[in-house]
């Protein structure tokens, strides 16, 4: 064994190979012929061999190839066809593999690495957490998505070495199993390992906050409820720790926040109150919130109706208001205006923030020119910059790195001081970064932000008005604007260089994530693979990436939820429930999903929600 294991070392490391396919010339073989042979098959290594994750440790990882099943050869004639490895399973990864062709076997060889072997649609997420939706009606196994285009490995990808053009993964360590790696070699490399929860910093949330982003999150957090109403419920339990028990607190007034409050609301009074109606008295939910309405990202009418629908349901929001610290059973919280205190929990559900992918921050490291400070910086065809056009990124893995705006400052003033006053209003501002988006897309985001007249962008225009530096308070981060407020040249200038400097190009949605999947799936088909070069070169009638925002949505509870539609403005109310659910049910990856989806908001209706923790 050990024998046959240093005979495979030493042919992944030896001499440069003959052609795989007898006959075969031309470039594509020459170009083989300069690297060392590449094994397709899983290398184990035990898990205490395996080295910690950081730059270039490709080789610091231990790998064995005595368990190979091919021969060296067989593995070379599969390598005559371009390999594609897609690293991650979710929103993006899933929806590239979706959109690839059947016939993609005849021009790659795909393959999917994640050590999630299952697709998870994430929107309905809070409704597992309370039992309207069932786990499996909102997952597809990822070989499902593959089957006839690729293979899949469930691994997680440890180290990368873009040189070399090879990654090393091993099989999850949380799996049951010793962890075992392998390396695989790549031509194209696609990075869809999305994100992870973003603490802020703040001390207690990772040990004492239930995060909200996956299977785990939501089947945890209903466990949860289930264990404290039981517990509420025994005889001689303490009326302050009952109360403690039976408070809920919703740390983020986003979406994600926003539907958990909801949920939380309609599981307990219209399925528990039934099995608990002396402790109704004792329940409250709390939503914490920076900002001073939720959903600050949608329009303000869209916030101000949640607000609204929340205070008639019995939803507390704490608005205007940071977490400072968490500690066992208590989140400290600071207002903008006033002292600290504490507020008790039950459960503290922590949906606020995304940060950076660990295999990221390491990628980071290997090229110059990756500064983002969450994701991967990309072209505007989704090419890693520093990789020489051989990695690509996709989702919230990803920043598209725009043309700066600033660059521009001077002929975009012009532009919008239409009337030659010097000054530019916010009816002119809000006109031009419409007519900029064109050439600088981030700015379609904020022109909506204005015109809805969103706190968080009236900050950045109080700043740029007081001449900020924009190292001010928190309080600088939530002013509204007039519409007589105007700008002079130097502060839009500095208007500019925030809106450049402090935002996302594109928001992290499963919305853009799905049209990036996409996207990667046409350019694939469409373009050539460069012998020569080593890289994928997209068509010549191939465009960039274009966003396309069809809207945003969110459940509110009572069947109700609210809509921002481009072109059509806000939706809420009843009606905007019935089309909620039904977006829901038809926008799920497979048709199987639908039918179980449709099936669960039935069942539900009828039958009610199965109130038991499994």
């Amino acid at each position: 064994m050990q024998a046959f294991a240093a005979k495979n070392v030493q042919a992944h490391a030896g001499p440069a190979r003959q052609c795989a396919v007898p006959g075969r010339t031309g470039a594509r073989c020459s170009r083989r012929a300069t690297q060392p042979a590449r094994l397709t098959q899983p290398i184990y290594a035990s898990a205490d061999k395996v080295a910690p994750l950081k730059a270039q440790a490709v080789d610091d990882i231990p790998v064995y190839t005595a368990v190979s099943t091919q021969s060296v050869a067989d593995a070379q004639i599969r390598l005559d066809k371009p390999r594609v490895v897609v690293l991650g399973s979710g929103w993006a990864s899933a929806c590239f593999m979706k959109a690839l062709p059947k016939d993609i076997k005849q021009k790659y060889e795909v393959v999917m690495v994640s050590p999630r072997n299952y697709f998870l649609y994430t929107p309905l997420l809070p409704a597992v957490a309370v039992g309207t939706m069932e786990e499996r009606s909102i997952v597809e196994p990822v070989r499902n998505l593959v089957l006839g285009k690729g293979d899949y490995y469930e691994a997680v990808c440890k180290a990368i070495d873009p040189a070399r053009k090879e990654l090393v993964a091993c099989f999850p360590k949380d799996a049951g199993f010793d962890e075992a790696c392998f390396k695989i070699a790549y031509d194209i490399l696609i990075i869809g390992v999305g994100s992870v929860n973003n603490t802020f910093g703040v001390q207690g949330v990772q040990e004492y906050c239930q995060f909200f982003k996956s299977i785990e999150d939501a089947n945890a957090l209903r466990r949860r409820i289930s264990e404290c109403f039981e517990r509420a419920a025994l005889p001689y339990t303490p009326e302050d720790e009952r109360k403690k028990l039976l408070s809920f607190v919703i740390c983020g007034g986003g979406p994600t926040g926003v539907e958990v409050a909801a949920e939380i609301h309609d599981f307990v009074y219209n399925d528990l109150k039934a099995h608990y109606p002396e402790l109704l008295k004792d329940v409250r939910i709390r939503v914490i919130e920076l900002m001073d309405y939720v959903l600050s990202t949608y329009d303000r009418k869209i916030g101000e109706f949640t607000n609204k629908q929340f205070e008639r349901a019995g939803i507390e929001l704490v608005l205007n208001t940071r977490v400072a610290s968490v500690r066992d059973g208590y989140v400290a919280v600071m207002p903008k205006s006033g002292e600290q205190y504490e507020i008790p929990f039950g459960s503290c559900v922590w949906a606020t923030g995304i940060a950076m992918n660990p295999l990221i921050k390491e990628l980071q490291q290997l090229f110059l020119e990756q500064t983002h400070f969450r994701s991967a910086l990309t072209d505007e065809y989704l090419r890693v910059k520093g990789s020489d056009g051989s990695i690509w990124a996709f989702g919230d893995a990803c920043t598209i790195d725009q043309p700066r705006a600033l660059q521009r400052a001077d002929d975009l003033f012009e532009q919008a001081d239409t009337n030659k006053d010097g000054l530019v209003g916010l009816r002119e501002l809000q006109a031009l970064l419409k007519q900029a988006s064109k050439e600088f897309s981030h700015l379609e985001e904020h022109a909506r932000f204005l015109e809805a007249k969103n706190k968080r962008f009236g900050g950045l225009v109080q700043r740029a008005l007081a001449g900020s530096n924009g190292n001010g308070n928190s309080s600088s981060l939530m002013q509204t604007v007039e519409d007589t407020d105007e700008l002079t040249k130097e502060q839009f200038r500095a208007l500019l260089e925030k809106i450049d400097s402090g935002l996302r190009a594109l928001p992290a949605t499963a919305q853009v994530a799905k049209q990036q999947g996409e996207y990667l799936a046409e350019v694939l088909r469409h373009g050539s693979f460069d012998e020569e070069s080593g890289v994928l070169r997209p068509s010549r009638k191939q465009a960039p990436f274009k966003y396309n925002h069809k809207g945003s949505l969110a459940y509110v509870g009572g069947d109700k939820a609210v809509m921002d539609i481009p072109k059509l403005g806000p939706i809420f109310g009843t009606e905007a429930g019935i089309l909620w659910r039904g977006y829901e049910t038809f926008a799920q990856i497979s048709l199987r999903n639908q039918v179980l989806v449709l099936d669960n908001w039935v069942r539900t209706k009828l039958f009610g929600r199965d109130i038991s923790s499994v």
